[in-house]
């Protein structure tokens, strides 16, 4: 397949449908577009209505682009990461697999324009994640939530007011930051540097102030991130992981028994803050980002050393940290809820703690003056028990 005839291809696909996030190509399905987190088919005249082994493999090649690494990753490993860019400027994050035999596509698409906090609409707390001087800020959750979105809008704020040089390690590069106060080096995975590690490694000679590691995947990544976090450096990554205690139980997990109390200890001191992501479909169109935030303070640094207890998990250390910026995916999921943003259904389904969050649901409704239970006509027996008395 020629270069035009792809880029024919994903510009068709890119107009079909409002809010595009994802293409997919797949075999036995037709050419798909990911929209508020759904799939919709798309209909292409010079593709066939189901795709056949042939047009996704040629579709993967022409993506590759007879680059040998790339060639290499998919023949040994099964699957490769690669970036493209059309004429008109889109960009997309690809991801080229083999299954049952024959080839898939997954291509996010990334937005051109880096975000800022005030756009998205981000907490204010952000813009003091954007202060911090060194230590290590981890953003988790699941792949397309948007961390590297909200990542680009602290490097952002950064960007605007400080003159520091920041090198971000990514695969691949998402957004393209322009030197405003700051300098920037971005770093891709594949073309510039080898591994997240080795990466970050090299980063530390590279005299940074700020380094971005887009993810953090083995223990030697955990091990170079902390050692630069404690000599000065602040350093953000990515975890794929469901809450902030699940975070710091995963990184513990990397080590062994006799080396985790030492690894404790150092986390807690270089640990500044966590912030969970997910993304609710919102009750007319879109979708919105909820987050779980934890700020290192004595109570996080003591959990952490000490290991959870009852009343000091880091969830409950989050329900009660208001005063320090903190809250949990329940509470920040009955806000959207009271704002008419996301329904109930949505709220539940997507909750840490379903009680917590009916509780909190429940109140709401209350407050509005409305039912909390589908539960009617209950009334009091005044007659139960005279029966058995008249004798």
């Amino acid at each position: 397949m020629k270069q035009a005839d792809l880029d024919q291809i994903l510009t068709g696909m890119l107009s079909a449908h409002p809010r595009i996030s994802d293409l997919n190509f797949t075999v036995g399905r037709p050419c798909q577009v990911a929209a508020d987190g759904k799939l919709h088919p798309v209909v292409m005249d010079f593709v066939t209505s189901q795709l056949i082994p042939f047009q996704t493999e040629q579709i993967a090649l022409a993506l590759i682009n007879d680059d040998r690494r790339l060639l290499a990753d998919l023949f040994r490993h099964g699957s490769c990461d690669l970036s493209y860019d059309l004429p008109d400027g889109s960009r997309f994050r690809v991801n080229v697999f083999s299954q049952r035999g024959v080839y898939s596509i997954a291509m996010r698409k990334l937005e051109s324009k880096v975000p800022t906090i005030e756009g998205l609409g981000l907490p204010d707390c952000f813009k003091a994640m954007a202060r911090e001087k060194n230590g290590i800020i981890l953003f988790t959750g699941a792949t397309g939530t948007g961390k590297t979105t909200s990542l680009a809008t602290i490097l952002n704020e950064i960007n605007r007011n400080e003159h520091l040089h920041v090198i971000t390690l990514e695969d691949p590069i998402e957004f393209v930051h322009p030197h405003k106060k700051a300098t920037f080096n971005q770093r891709e995975l594949g073309k510039d540097i080898d591994a997240f590690a080795s990466g970050l490694r090299a980063a530390l000679r590279q005299a940074p102030h700020v380094i971005l590691v887009g993810e953090i995947r083995d223990r030697e990544t955990v091990d170079v991130a902390l050692n630069a976090a404690e000599t000065g450096h602040l350093v953000f990554s990515t975890l794929h992981t469901t809450s902030a205690g699940n975070t710091i139980n995963r990184i513990l997990g990397m080590y062994t028994t006799e080396e985790e109390h030492q690894v404790r200890f150092r986390l807690a001191d270089s640990l500044r803050w966590v912030v969970g992501q997910r993304l609710l479909p919102k009750i007319k169109e879109g979708r919105i980002a909820v987050f779980e935030i934890m700020q290192n303070n004595i109570r996080v640094k003591n959990s952490i050393i000490n290991g959870e207890s009852e009343g000091k998990t880091f969830y409950e250390i989050i329900e009660t940290g208001q005063a320090y910026n903190m809250q949990s995916f329940d509470q920040h999921i009955v806000r959207l809820f009271e704002q008419g943003l996301i329904n109930e259904e949505t709220s539940l389904a997507y909750a840490s703690s379903r009680a917590s969050v009916r509780q909190g649901i429940d109140q709401v409704k209350n407050r509005r003056g409305e039912k909390t239970s589908d539960i009617d006509g209950l009334s009091i027996d005044v007659d139960w028990g005279k029966s058995r008395n008249m004798f």
